[in-house]
């Protein structure tokens, strides 16, 4: 394949995870926000809410996305760009997520992950302000934090650097092996 159209393909993959991370930054930076423009904290809940931002900045943002999810995000979006196949391009946004395709641990952590979020989104929603926007204040600034670095490799590999194979797709059996199990 070309390389502008593997390039194509893995813009398509990034923008499916661009768009899902996009939306919930939209979605609760103005929950994020409500506290401070309608003035609903205490003091102490000020620094509750400023304390919450440096750990996610850092839970989330560096450890969560910085170094695990968003390298493996764009990793298999350019994967996608090289080896394209049909279901794979219209399933672009769970198969740059490790939902399918990928080692039976890395489905599992992602699966449980996504089904463990869901569950905590319920559970926030039900908070009152300010301690739903305290919450949502890191929450965007992990994601905000997370779509920057997916775009900042995947600039990267556009200028021409190189990304490193995904390391959780499934090993690929040998014609020997393949013979020996079925």
């Amino acid at each position: 394949m070309r390389p502008a159209v593997e390039k194509l393909v893995a813009a398509w993959g990034i923008a499916w995870v661009s768009l899902l991370l996009g939306r919930a930054i939209w979605r609760l930076t103005p929950w994020a926000l409500e506290p401070w423009t309608e003035d609903l904290m205490t003091t102490g809940q000020k620094g509750i809410y400023v304390v919450w931002l440096v750990a996610n900045a850092y839970l989330e943002g560096y450890r969560g996305f910085q170094l695990r999810f968003s390298p493996r995000v764009v990793s298999r979006a350019v994967y996608l760009g090289e080896n394209p196949r049909p279901l794979w391009l219209i399933l672009a946004l769970p198969f740059c997520m490790s939902l399918f395709h990928s080692t039976r641990r890395q489905m599992t952590v992602s699966w449980v992950f996504i089904g463990a979020l869901i569950l905590l989104i319920w559970w926030v929603r039900s908070l009152p302000q300010p301690w739903r926007g305290i919450i949502d204040g890191g929450v965007v600034l992990g994601l905000a934090w997370g779509q920057l670095v997916i775009w900042g490799l995947f600039a990267r590999y556009l200028l021409g650097h190189p990304v490193a194979p995904p390391n959780d797709l499934p090993l690929k059996k040998t014609g020997a092996e393949a013979a020996a199990v079925g």
